[in-house]
């Protein structure tokens, strides 16, 4: 990685950063890590279009395309081409990095059992993939575990889909702390929130009425 142009990233001048790294692929076209650099700012900023593009015109031209598979595989995952980037992933050694991708791509497919058992395998467990555990449970209908998960994310740490799916996991039993969480929710995030509480209207109003038969 190039440090410089990865300052300038940190500091917001993303624009500049990326032209810096279009001139260092010109100039260094063989090289693997202003390719990886690039896709992956590319990713953050929404692009996976172009990423794509980059990283499979690059395969031709660098020493060892493999190293490029996993960031490419982040690509397709992130177009929704969750067969192309499970190809690509299985062709990888299993790091932490790979089966966290492999959990996501598998929570996709719908495979929830598959997607957990790679989720569990991960040795180092950051917030990132205490998240994915939390939404693995959720969509297993475990309230239970993916509450743990998602408490195991320190509060300042807390995103407003995670404040909002604590909520969810709390709702049957607990309708208090769950409006905190969902306020919370909203507060951080107005869009995201309106668009939860759609996506789960359904889910919520079962809850609700297991809350009654269990009060």
């Amino acid at each position: 990685m190039n440090k410089k142009i990865a300052k300038l990233y940190d500091a917001g001048k993303t624009d500049r950063a990326i032209h810096l790294l279009i001139k260092q692929i010109d100039a260094h076209p063989k090289n693997v890590d202003n390719y990886l650099q690039l896709s992956t700012y590319l990713l953050e900023q929404g692009s996976p279009d172009q990423a794509t593009k980059l990283l499979e015109e690059a395969k031709h031209l660098v020493e060892k395309p493999r190293d490029l598979d996993y960031n490419l595989a982040v690509c397709y995952y992130m177009q929704g081409d969750f067969d192309k980037a499970l190809n690509l992933l299985d062709q990888i050694p299993n790091d932490d990095l790979v089966l966290y991708q492999k959990a996501l791509v598998y929570l996709k497919l719908g495979k929830k059992r598959k997607s957990l058992a790679f989720a569990l395998t991960v040795k180092q467990v950051d917030n990132r993939v205490r998240e994915l555990l939390g939404d693995i449970w959720l969509s297993l209908g475990d309230m239970k575990q993916a509450k743990t998960n998602f408490t195991q994310i320190p509060e300042e740490e807390r995103s407003a889909k995670v404040n909002f799916l604590l909520g969810v996991t709390l709702f049957a039993y607990n309708r208090d702390r769950a409006e905190k969480y969902f306020t919370r929710s909203k507060k951080m995030d107005k869009k995201y929130y309106q668009t939860a509480k759609n996506q789960y209207a359904s889910i919520l109003k079962m809850l609700s009425g297991k809350g009654k038969k269990n009060g």
